[in-house]
Parts: C-alpha cells; sequence; structure tokens
C-alpha cells in the first residue's frame, strides 16, 4: 500500500476512510501488463475531472503503479484510489491536490460455476463515476447473500435491469451479447468486448420480464473477465456454453498493455 510511491501513514489512510471522498479503478495485472490499460487511465483521467475539478498526470501514476509491483511476480488485481488527504467533511469544496494510493491484492482465478444474482431497486449516486461511496452497492449486495445469492442486480422501479454491484451485466439472444440501455457505469471489460467483436454492439432496454426468454446472460469486471449468469432471482438461465467461451476466447485476446 503505497501513497504518492511512499508507504502511507496513519492519518493519510484514516482520512480516506472517514471521509470517504474520492475515486478509483481496479485492473488485473500479469506479468506487468493490463487489458485496457488506456481505459482504465482514461477513467481515472475522466473521473478526477468529475469529483475533483483536477486534471490527473497519467505518467506519474503508471511510476506509481510500477513501484508497486516492482518485487511483484504473481498475478495481482491493482486498485488506484484518487483521494485529497487534506479534504475534509466540512470543506468538501475547497480546492484538492489528488493523491494517488496504490493497493494490491492477489488476484482469484476465474470462476467457472455460474453466477447467481438476487434484484434490487437501486442506482448508484453519480452511475458514470468509479467513486469510493460504496455503501450503498455494499449493503444490497450483503441483502443479497444473506438471501442466498452470490451478488446483486440493481433494478428500476418498473422492473428495468441496469448492472450488478461492481460488474456489468449482458444478457445473451440468438447467440448475440445485448447490453442493457441504463444508466450504468461503463466496465473496461464491457468496453473491451464491445469493441472486440465482430458484430453490431446492441444496446437496448431489458427487464426482469424478459429473462425467461433469453438464451443466457453474463457478468464482466476486469478481476474475472466474462462469467455466466446461472440464475436471477427464481429464474434460472439456460448457460449457453459455446457463447460464455466465445466472448471469454474474445476478451482474452485483447492484447494486454505494460504498465
Amino acid at each position: 500500500m503505497e501513497l504518492n510511491g511512499a508507504p502511507i501513514s496513519q492519518s493519510d489512510i484514516a482520512a480516506l476512510g472517514l471521509v470517504g471522498y474520492g475515486h478509483f479503478t481496479s485492473m488485473r495485472v500479469e506479468h506487468g501488463a493490463v487489458r485496457g490499460l488506456t481505459q482504465h487511465m482514461d477513467r481515472l483521467v475522466r473521473d478526477c475531472r468529475t469529483v475533483f475539478d483536477a486534471e490527473l498526470d497519467i505518467d506519474r501514476v503508471r511510476a506509481f503503479i510500477r513501484h508497486a509491483l516492482m518485487d511483484v511476480d504473481s498475478a495481482v488485481v491493482v486498485r488506484v484510489t484518487i483521494f485529497d488527504p487534506a479534504i475534509t467533511l466540512g470543506r468538501p469544496g475547497a480546492d484538492a491536490d489528488p493523491a494517488v494510493l496504490v493497493t494490491l491484492r492477489e488476484a482469484s482465478p476465474v470462476p467457472e460455476s455460474p453466477l447467481t444474482l438476487r434484484s434490487a431497486v437501486y442506482s448508484r449516486d453519480l452511475p458514470r463515476t468509479k467513486h469510493v461511496g460504496l455503501f450503498g452497492a455494499l449493503h444490497q449486495r450483503r441483502l443479497a447473500q444473506r438471501d442466498g445469492a452470490d451478488d446483486v442486480l440493481f433494478t428500476t422501479a418498473d422492473g428495468l435491469i441496469s448492472e450488478i454491484a461492481t460488474s456489468n451485466i449482458g444478457v445473451i439472444a440468438d447467440g448475440h451479447l445485448i447490453w442493457p440501455d441504463a444508466e450504468v457505469l461503463p466496465g473496461v471489460t464491457m468496453r473491451l468486448l464491445s469493441q472486440t467483436l465482430d458484430e453490431e454492439v446492441i444496446v437496448k432496454p431489458i427487464s426482469l420480464a424478459e429473462l425467461p426468454y433469453v438464451d443466457g446472460a453474463v457478468a464482466t469486471n476486469a478481476a474475472v473477465g466474462v462469467r455466466a449468469i446461472g440464475r436471477i432471482d427464481d429464474i434460472e438461465l439456460p448457460i449457453d456454453q459455446a457463447t460464455v467461451l466465445r466472448l471469454r476466447s474474445e476478451y482474452e485476446s485483447v492484447p494486454a498493455q505494460q504498465v
């Protein structure tokens, strides 16, 4: 755990925990390389303007990531969090000097078992920004897990699906991947798949009522790539294994970029 390339102090990490104002991106790093590194960096720049009204030096960010990875040989998930230790609860409108926190955790193998989801009416604050305000999403995930599911699927009050707590969702119909037309965080894995697939990208409203008639569904995020979804609420979804494997192969064919 390093802040601006140096060990983080107790007071700095306390500021992040107690104020909880910032944004981040998470990426899977293998052999010092990341699929969609450019998109992750673009996200940090874009979100820094939204959250702090400040510009971010991406070369500096990449240098801090490389420093944190110096003695790492295994696959890890790197989280880059941008926050200002000087910002307080009473003065979040002060001019910001964003700092770069780099943390690492071991990357888990891609789960082979299908994901199970429980739907909930919920929308994140600033859904197109990957900010650190995760309480609401994690609370909904907790409720879903306490009810026996793996994760939560957010919907509108009229049953239109949007996203999973920390993943995108796409449904499969006639061998095509369809993304919900909704206010969601445009995930890097989602965007890479859309760019890589040799077919028209389909985006349209998808309701819970349509799920019994689809050929399957997948969850996508940078940590696990592409994972099949087996059940949403009481709806058992077919596993279109051929399409899931094709999507996973398409994603894994994207060349990784050295940090």
